[in-house]
């Protein structure tokens, strides 16, 4: 069963969405079947406790659902394109009806020849627009759902197209097995680190190339400067400075999917309290700039994606300022920049204030590697 204001906010108003925010999100495509975020440092960040009420991008849903494993008052996750409501909504049932390996296999992260069983058996539950969107598509649900959206589509070319030009599967596998910070080093620097891993990552992951297949080209409206150096710098991180054998983000980039390693909303240390707190979580079909003038100072908690990435310096500081007008004092921002800097501090929004250390700190173990900064606010 959706929760209210959801599927409901989308056929009262139409399935138009004007926001700066939306940058084509309307259109009826998955753009990211996994949320590309790591949520262990989001919720380091936020601290949230049972007393919180949380808004959060709601994107494909794992990391509002990795914020009720710390069990706040409530859960509101926002977005403006129904495809990735609908990515929400399967997982809730899922979690509500499947038991803890099914999820996993419905997902994706492990390889299974059930996944339209497991489907069918959480159908009852979904709303008959959720029920619409994935009644039309079984080849993504046969596939795992995790693997349906357009960005995770980019990545299996990389895996698929790229990859075999420049590492075999032998060394693909190597560069997941446990090795102490120097051994990390001296693997990428001798056997990883060829010229056909540069040339090609530097193609892939070009402005070019990723507007074309994995992010909308819109979404470089703000992008100064090249865009492959900075993500291939961000890549020796992970693979040196962290350890890629405990790395969820970077094993399903190369192999396909998660295995044993996962992201924290499918750990089965913490299935049991996300379970338990699926009713207080709701999503609604709307952007950040619409919601927010209705519901007045009553969030704590803000889980805001990279969203900023997309907008001006001036659009920034206006939603800012709106995000503190709906925040209890104390309240505490979260969210990532990629390739274009936003920060409270740099849109002239004085109610909210930077926690740099703590920012700086987490970024540096931030396992979703391709991000350029972790921003971590407080309003005052």
């Amino acid at each position: 069963m959706a929760p209210p204001g959801g599927w409901f906010d989308w056929k009262r108003r139409g399935n138009r969405v004007t926001s700066e925010t939306a940058g084509g999100g309307n259109l009826p495509i998955i753009r990211y079947a996994q949320v590309w975020e790591d949520a262990d440092i989001l919720l380091e960040a936020l601290e949230i406790g049972p007393g919180d009420e949380c808004l959060s991008i709601a994107s494909a849903g794992d990391n509002a659902l990795a914020m009720l494993a710390r069990g706040p008052r409530r859960v509101v996750a926002l977005d403006s394109n129904p495809s990735q409501l609908a990515c929400l909504a399967l997982r809730v049932e899922a979690f509500r009806r499947l038991e803890y390996q099914e999820i996993l296999e419905l997902v994706g992260s492990v390889p299974s020849e059930r996944r339209a069983k497991l489907y069918a058996a959480i159908r009852p539950g979904l709303s008959k627009e959720a029920l619409a969107f994935w009644d039309a598509r079984p080849h993504l649900v046969a596939q795992g759902v995790g693997h349906a959206g357009k960005f995770e589509n980019y990545f299996r070319i990389f895996r698929e197209r790229v990859i075999p030009l420049v590492h075999s599967r032998r060394t693909v596998a190597e560069l997941f097995l446990p090795r102490q910070r120097d051994g990390r080093r001296i693997f990428y620097e001798n056997t990883w680190n060829t010229w056909r891993w540069r040339l090609l990552f530097r193609i892939f992951f070009s402005r070019t190339v990723m507007g074309a297949l994995g992010r909308d080209p819109s979404f470089f409206r703000y992008v100064e400067g090249g865009v492959a150096e900075r993500i291939l710098s961000r890549t020796l991180h992970a693979v040196t400075e962290l350890d890629p054998s405990s790395n969820p983000y970077l094993r399903w980039l190369l192999t396909g999917g998660h295995g044993d390693v996962l992201p924290f909303y499918l750990r089965e240390e913490n299935f049991a309290a996300i379970r338990a707190n699926l009713d207080r979580l709701e999503w609604k079909l709307t952007s950040l700039e619409n919601f927010l003038p209705e519901c007045g100072p009553r969030f704590t908690k803000f889980n805001l994606s990279d969203i900023f990435e997309y907008l001006s310096i001036e659009k920034t500081g206006t939603l800012l300022r709106e995000i503190a007008a709906a925040s209890l004092p104390g309240a505490r921002l979260a969210y990532w920049n990629m390739l274009v800097p936003r920060s409270a501090a740099g849109s002239c929004c004085e109610r909210i204030m930077p926690i740099p250390e703590l920012a700086a700190r987490l970024h540096q173990k931030d396992k979703a590697f391709f991000y350029s900064a972790f921003v971590v606010e407080e309003v005052r």
